[in-house]
């Protein structure tokens, strides 16, 4: 097969005086930062639905992307081709991960069957590239919202056909993650929720989102898969209410289904954006349940309500999200997934590698001030000594369920009005921007 990007040559580390846009000014992959190389602190990773088969539609018009590889057509061939497509750009740019939905790298054809055949016959190059790059597989998923089939949901379709097509989908997913060594699978529901509640039954879809799940974690363990299971929220579009809303909604969903010992969360911040919360919110939300898992590395627009899915170049926002992540001591089977799409008006191949440059490079600055954060300590210090009531007589009693309303009343009663301290928000703010 002929170069994809023949006019591109691996992308280097230049530094930050460098005035090529085709070069890295802060990601230096084999640079240690604390001890723990670059590479493995981000661990990046190429989305594939966005990158390789992203047509920059609009609600307002069609596609405007140029893909020199890809005739357009639906056949195993295309797709075939489009995989050594997608791994010279991730050589290129020296990514170690790519994600991907089943019907990304495979087309769907007229029968499950064929189908089936098809993605088989993907798999077989994607498992060549892989011996031949080295590059790997950090999660795959069931795409179970495009087909019509799914307009009404996969799991939580009113329609039990419609539940055992998308049971079926799921486990031929599964088997090609585990042939192709993937650390992961994600489960997102795009379409596990409502439009309206005047012809659902809230309980019953959500109690066979749960059996879903659960004949999932059953044939993971029948087909020997150690992946991690994840699951993504997202609260609304293109329902009007998505199951999995936001992270705290997903943890009291697994935890009635018995279900969290099997699922972490995997994050995104354009879908936190939609919900209501910063990403550093619903990321401790999931660390304090021990459930962080993965994170989707994009960025929304706070003027636009829906997903725009853009990459992140916002220092404050990598920071954000690398100081939670080292502060969990970092991430293992999940990675930085870049589920983010250039701009419809970006449409050159080369626009690919401008727009990964740009969020590497942007985490590669948030992890060195998260880590300069760290270990300065005093943000730390001040949170530390902002409860330190708690660390010693009456609050050490509260936090060890030593004390109840009486012996509280009889403690105001003996001591009076307690002195607060200043929550002191604009001295740490301005702290914070002394390490940027």
């Amino acid at each position: 097969m002929n170069e994809a990007f023949p006019d591109i040559q691996k992308i280097q580390f230049e530094g930050p005086k460098s005035r090529n846009p085709l070069a890295f000014k802060h990601y230096n992959a084999d640079e240690l930062v604390g001890g723990k190389k670059m590479r493995d602190h981000l661990r990046f990773g190429v989305a594939y639905w966005h990158a390789m088969r992203n047509s920059l539609s609009d609600p307002f018009g069609g596609g405007t992307a140029q893909r020199p590889w890809d005739d357009g057509s639906n056949s195993v061939a295309n797709a075939q081709r489009r995989v050594w497509a997608c791994f010279e750009f991730m050589d290129k740019l020296g990514v170690d991960y790519y994600c991907w939905h089943d019907r990304d790298v495979a087309p769907e054809l007229d029968t499950l069957a064929e189908s089936n055949a098809a993605f088989d016959a993907v798999a077989d190059e994607l498992e060549k590239a892989q011996k031949q790059t080295g590059k790997k597989l950090l999660w795959g998923t069931a795409c179970l919202f495009s087909h019509a089939r799914y307009c009404q949901g996969a799991s939580t379709s009113p329609n039990a056909g419609v539940f055992a097509y998308a049971a079926a989908q799921v486990k031929k997913a599964m088997d090609i993650t585990h042939r192709l060594g993937g650390e992961g699978y994600t489960f997102w529901g795009g379409r596990e929720g409502y439009a309206t509640l005047w012809n659902t039954d809230m309980k019953r879809e959500i109690d066979h989102l749960a059996r879903l799940l659960h004949m999932a974690v059953d044939y993971k363990q029948k087909i020997g898969f150690k992946g991690q299971f994840y699951i993504e929220p997202k609260p609304r579009e293109p329902s009007t209410h998505q199951y999995d809303s936001d992270a705290a909604a997903c943890l009291n969903f697994l935890r009635e289904h018995n279900l969290l010992d099997h699922f972490k969360l995997n994050l995104e911040t354009n879908h936190a954006t939609l919900a209501g919360h910063s990403m550093r919110h619903e990321m401790q939300v999931a660390i304090a349940a021990n459930a962080l898992g993965s994170v989707d590395a994009n960025t929304g627009d706070t003027l636009i309500g829906w997903d725009t899915d853009q990459f992140p170049t916002n220092i404050y926002l990598t920071t954000e999200i690398m100081l939670e992540v080292l502060r969990m001591g970092g991430l293992t089977t999940g990675g930085l997934n870049f589920d983010a799409k250039c701009r419809r008006e970006s449409f050159e191949p080369v626009d690919l590698f401008h727009a990964h440059i740009g969020g590497m490079d942007a985490f590669a600055r948030g992890l060195k001030v998260a880590y300069a954060m760290i270990e300065d300590g005093r943000i730390n210090s001040f949170i530390k000594q902002r409860y330190a009531t708690f660390d010693t007589g009456i609050g050490a009693k509260i936090e060890k369920g030593e004390v109840g309303f009486e012996e509280l009343e009889a403690h105001v009663l003996a001591n009076g009005e307690p002195l607060l301290g200043s929550g002191r928000q604009e001295m740490l703010e301005n702290l914070v921007n002394e390490y940027l």
